[in-house]
């Protein structure tokens, strides 16, 4: 295993997986490698050819060159062979879950995510050209926990409670924290290099009330850690931490804390256009930001020089 990430420049020669490619984040994803030089396998944990014509309209934009290096695979999550086969002869791995509503998010979907963890993981491990995994974990996995509130600021060293999550039942908390344990158990077990990125709640076409990441808004508003981020910055995001070969360890990933009650009123409208238009006066009070992603920024100012550098 390499313990460094693939140069930029060597994008061309490079093959890398994105699982699950079926999100807002994959596509955005898939359509900045391809742009990138890479060869894309892009796989859907879906079992319909809608999820893979998705994907091919937010890709449409590609040249000629860059649609051939696309590559469709189906994957399941409870199904190692399936994995191993979309991530063979890959230098990267781009992995994520999509999230679905809250109504489908229970002790179940823990599991399957846990199970997804595995496999992917281990599919890794196995794969003689792989380099690097990108593993997409959440915010979630960092703020829960009783007494989080006393904390002064939250970063990359928090992890959410466990046992917390599951008397709250924070289904979406827990999944993400036991998935990306799981990952970095196996990780530094089977000697995968892997970084994580724990983002913050992606915004845009689709994100309603119901996203299993807003259980709770309101305390994570009350307790100054509600962050979003679009899907194009968090791609962006995901392909720093993959050629930078300074990354390591977990990132916490947004571009946007909601703290400001009329931020808190514009973030409401956006999930639901029926909801009030004004807030109480009793609620008119600015929260302090009490989560920060300097480690990132930091990153994203290396990766931004190296790619100015490359242009030279």
């Amino acid at each position: 295993m390499c313990p460094g990430a693939p140069a930029a420049s060597a994008a061309s020669d490079k093959s890398v997986c994105v699982m699950d490619a079926s999100g807002p984040l994959g596509h955005a994803l898939v359509a900045r490698l391809l742009r990138r030089g890479y060869t894309v396998h892009a796989a859907t944990y879906g079992h319909s050819r809608d999820d893979e014509a998705a994907l091919r309209r937010a890709c449409s934009g590609a040249g000629a060159g860059e649609a051939e290096r696309l590559k469709l695979f189906r994957a399941d999550p409870f199904d190692y062979h399936s994995i191993a086969d979309a991530v063979r002869g890959c230098s990267g791995l781009f992995c994520m879950f999509n999230a679905h509503d809250q109504a489908a998010s229970d002790e179940v979907m823990v599991e399957v995510e846990v199970r997804a963890a595995q496999n992917v993981l281990e599919a890794c491990a196995q794969t003689d050209t792989m380099e690097r995994v990108v593993f997409t974990s959440s915010v979630t996995a960092v703020v829960w926990k009783d007494g989080h509130n006393l904390v002064d600021a939250l970063d990359e060293k928090n992890w959410s409670d466990l046992n917390f999550c599951r008397k709250l039942k924070l289904w979406h908390a827990l999944a993400k924290t036991l998935s990306e344990k799981t990952a970095w158990a196996l990780a530094m077990d089977r000697g995968v290099d892997m970084v994580a990125i724990n983002a913050g709640v992606i915004t845009g076409p689709g994100l309603s009330s119901d996203h299993p990441y807003l259980k709770g808004a309101p305390e994570m508003y009350e307790d100054g850690v509600l962050v979003t981020v679009d899907a194009e910055f968090l791609a962006e995001a995901h392909l720093a931490v993959y050629e930078c070969p300074t990354a390591y360890g977990r990132y916490l990933c947004f571009n946007n804390a909601i703290c400001r009650p009329e931020d808190a009123l514009e973030f409401v409208q956006k999930l639901s256009p029926s909801a009030p238009r004004s807030l109480p006066s009793d609620e008119l009070k600015v929260i302090p930001q009490r989560i920060q992603s300097k480690k990132l920024s930091k990153l994203m100012v290396e990766f931004a020089s190296d790619i100015y550098g490359d242009l030279d």
